[in-house]
Protein backbone atom coordinates (compact mmCIF):
# COMPACT_ATOMS: atom_id res chain seq x y z
CA UNK A 1 0.00 0.00 0.00
CA UNK A 2 1.27 3.49 -0.85
CA UNK A 3 2.07 5.94 1.93
CA UNK A 4 -0.67 8.35 0.84
CA UNK A 5 -3.25 5.57 1.19
CA UNK A 6 -1.99 4.68 4.67
CA UNK A 7 -2.10 8.34 5.73
CA UNK A 8 -5.68 8.57 4.42
CA UNK A 9 -6.57 5.61 6.65
CA UNK A 10 -5.27 7.60 9.63
CA UNK A 11 -7.47 10.53 8.62
CA UNK A 12 -10.43 8.15 8.37
CA UNK A 13 -9.48 6.86 11.88
CA UNK A 14 -9.40 3.33 10.52
CA UNK A 15 -7.52 0.81 12.66
CA UNK A 16 -6.30 -0.66 9.39
CA UNK A 17 -3.87 2.29 9.28
CA UNK A 18 -1.91 0.72 12.14
CA UNK A 19 -1.96 -2.70 10.47
CA UNK A 20 -0.67 -1.31 7.17
CA UNK A 21 1.95 0.82 8.92
CA UNK A 22 3.13 -2.24 10.82
CA UNK A 23 3.36 -4.32 7.64
CA UNK A 24 5.30 -1.71 5.72
CA UNK A 25 7.47 -0.04 8.36
CA UNK A 26 7.95 -2.40 11.29
CA UNK A 27 11.36 -3.59 10.08
CA UNK A 28 12.67 -0.06 9.49
CA UNK A 29 11.39 1.33 12.79
CA UNK A 30 12.59 -1.75 14.68
CA UNK A 31 16.05 -1.20 13.22
CA UNK A 32 16.11 2.41 14.44
CA UNK A 33 14.94 1.36 17.91
CA UNK A 34 17.19 -1.71 18.14
CA UNK A 35 20.26 0.45 17.60
CA UNK A 36 19.37 2.30 20.81
CA UNK A 37 17.73 -0.48 22.82
CA UNK A 38 18.86 -4.09 22.56
CA UNK A 39 16.14 -5.82 24.59
CA UNK A 40 13.47 -7.34 22.32
CA UNK A 41 10.63 -6.54 24.70
CA UNK A 42 11.77 -2.89 24.85
CA UNK A 43 11.90 -2.77 21.05
CA UNK A 44 8.38 -4.23 20.80
CA UNK A 45 7.09 -1.75 23.37
CA UNK A 46 8.62 1.16 21.46
CA UNK A 47 7.14 -0.09 18.18
CA UNK A 48 3.68 -0.07 19.76
CA UNK A 49 4.34 3.40 21.19
CA UNK A 50 5.48 4.53 17.72
CA UNK A 51 2.23 3.39 16.14
CA UNK A 52 0.28 5.11 18.94
CA UNK A 53 2.34 8.27 18.37
CA UNK A 54 1.51 8.19 14.67
CA UNK A 55 -2.18 7.59 15.46
CA UNK A 56 -2.23 10.56 17.85
CA UNK A 57 -0.32 12.83 15.43
CA UNK A 58 -2.26 12.12 12.23
CA UNK A 59 -4.45 14.15 11.95
CA UNK A 60 -3.61 17.01 12.21
CA UNK A 61 -0.08 16.24 10.95
CA UNK A 62 0.28 15.39 7.27
CA UNK A 63 3.74 13.83 6.89
CA UNK A 64 5.65 14.72 3.73
CA UNK A 65 7.89 11.66 4.04
CA UNK A 66 6.00 9.03 6.02
CA UNK A 67 9.02 6.80 6.66
CA UNK A 68 11.03 9.72 8.12
CA UNK A 69 8.01 10.78 10.20
CA UNK A 70 7.74 7.27 11.67
CA UNK A 71 11.50 6.94 12.21
CA UNK A 72 11.52 10.22 14.14
CA UNK A 73 8.71 8.99 16.40
CA UNK A 74 10.45 5.62 16.81
CA UNK A 75 13.77 7.21 17.69
CA UNK A 76 12.14 9.58 20.20
CA UNK A 77 10.30 6.66 21.83
CA UNK A 78 13.54 4.67 22.04
CA UNK A 79 15.41 7.62 23.53
CA UNK A 80 12.70 8.08 26.18
CA UNK A 81 12.92 4.40 27.06
CA UNK A 82 16.73 4.56 27.02
CA UNK A 83 16.72 7.47 29.48
CA UNK A 84 14.37 5.52 31.72
CA UNK A 85 16.58 2.42 31.86
CA UNK A 86 19.99 4.09 31.50
CA UNK A 87 20.55 4.41 35.24
CA UNK A 88 20.70 0.63 35.49
CA UNK A 89 22.10 -0.30 32.07
CA UNK A 90 24.38 1.16 29.43
CA UNK A 91 23.98 0.54 25.72
CA UNK A 92 27.53 0.69 24.47
CA UNK A 93 26.85 1.32 20.75
CA UNK A 94 24.57 4.26 21.50
CA UNK A 95 27.00 5.62 24.10
CA UNK A 96 29.90 5.33 21.63
CA UNK A 97 27.89 7.12 18.95
CA UNK A 98 27.08 9.97 21.34
CA UNK A 99 30.63 10.29 22.58
CA UNK A 100 31.93 10.60 19.00
CA UNK A 101 29.65 13.58 18.38
CA UNK A 102 30.25 15.27 21.74
CA UNK A 103 33.42 16.96 20.50
CA UNK A 104 31.38 18.72 17.80
CA UNK A 105 27.96 19.59 19.15
CA UNK A 106 27.94 19.41 22.94
CA UNK A 107 27.61 22.69 24.82
CA UNK A 108 27.40 24.94 21.78
CA UNK A 109 25.35 28.09 22.10
CA UNK A 110 24.64 31.19 20.10
CA UNK A 111 26.50 34.32 21.11
CA UNK A 112 23.11 35.88 21.94
CA UNK A 113 20.65 33.05 22.51
CA UNK A 114 20.96 29.35 23.06
CA UNK A 115 19.97 27.66 19.80
CA UNK A 116 17.06 25.30 19.99
CA UNK A 117 17.58 21.67 19.17
CA UNK A 118 15.45 22.19 16.07
CA UNK A 119 17.66 25.01 14.81
CA UNK A 120 20.77 22.93 15.50
CA UNK A 121 19.21 19.99 13.64
CA UNK A 122 18.38 22.21 10.68
CA UNK A 123 21.92 23.58 10.63
CA UNK A 124 23.42 20.08 10.71
CA UNK A 125 21.06 18.96 7.90
CA UNK A 126 22.15 21.93 5.79
CA UNK A 127 25.80 21.14 6.58
CA UNK A 128 25.32 17.50 5.56
CA UNK A 129 23.69 18.46 2.25
CA UNK A 130 26.96 20.21 1.36
CA UNK A 131 28.98 17.02 1.96
CA UNK A 132 29.66 14.27 -0.56
CA UNK A 133 26.62 11.95 -0.76
CA UNK A 134 28.68 8.96 0.40
CA UNK A 135 29.95 10.87 3.45
CA UNK A 136 26.47 12.16 4.22
CA UNK A 137 24.92 8.68 4.13
CA UNK A 138 27.63 7.19 6.34
CA UNK A 139 27.24 10.05 8.84
CA UNK A 140 23.45 9.67 8.92
CA UNK A 141 23.65 5.88 9.34
CA UNK A 142 26.03 6.33 12.25
CA UNK A 143 24.45 9.23 14.11
CA UNK A 144 20.77 9.14 13.17
CA UNK A 145 20.20 5.40 12.85
CA UNK A 146 22.99 4.61 15.34
CA UNK A 147 24.34 1.84 13.12
CA UNK A 148 27.60 0.34 14.26
CA UNK A 149 30.69 0.97 12.15
CA UNK A 150 30.67 -2.73 11.29
CA UNK A 151 27.07 -2.54 10.03
CA UNK A 152 27.89 0.51 7.91
CA UNK A 153 30.90 -1.32 6.44
CA UNK A 154 28.67 -4.22 5.44
CA UNK A 155 25.87 -2.03 4.09
CA UNK A 156 28.14 0.08 1.87
CA UNK A 157 30.87 -2.51 1.20
CA UNK A 158 33.60 -0.37 2.75
CA UNK A 159 36.52 -1.11 5.01
CA UNK A 160 36.39 -0.17 8.67
CA UNK A 161 39.25 2.27 8.14
CA UNK A 162 37.40 4.04 5.33
CA UNK A 163 34.19 4.42 7.36
CA UNK A 164 36.02 5.64 10.46
CA UNK A 165 38.04 8.07 8.34
CA UNK A 166 34.90 9.47 6.68
CA UNK A 167 33.21 9.96 10.04
CA UNK A 168 36.29 11.63 11.48
CA UNK A 169 36.61 14.03 8.53
CA UNK A 170 32.93 15.03 8.63
CA UNK A 171 33.06 15.60 12.41
CA UNK A 172 36.26 17.60 11.92
CA UNK A 173 34.48 19.85 9.36
CA UNK A 174 31.34 20.14 11.48
CA UNK A 175 32.94 21.78 14.51
CA UNK A 176 34.37 24.84 12.69
CA UNK A 177 31.14 25.11 10.67
CA UNK A 178 29.20 25.36 13.94
CA UNK A 179 31.59 27.99 15.25
CA UNK A 180 31.38 29.98 12.01
CA UNK A 181 27.57 29.90 12.22
CA UNK A 182 27.71 31.52 15.63
CA UNK A 183 27.75 28.50 17.87
CA UNK A 184 30.37 28.88 20.55
CA UNK A 185 31.46 26.40 23.22
CA UNK A 186 30.08 27.33 26.63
Amino acid sequence: MRDEEIINLYFERSERAIEETDKKYKALCSHVIRNILKDTSDVDECINDTWLGAWNSIPPAVPDVFSAFLCRIAKNQALKKYEYISAAKRNTEYQVSLSELEECVTDFQSSELRYSEKALGEFINQFLRAQKPEHRMVFIRRYWYNDSVRDICQKYHMSKTKVESMLFRVRKKLKPALEKAGYEPE
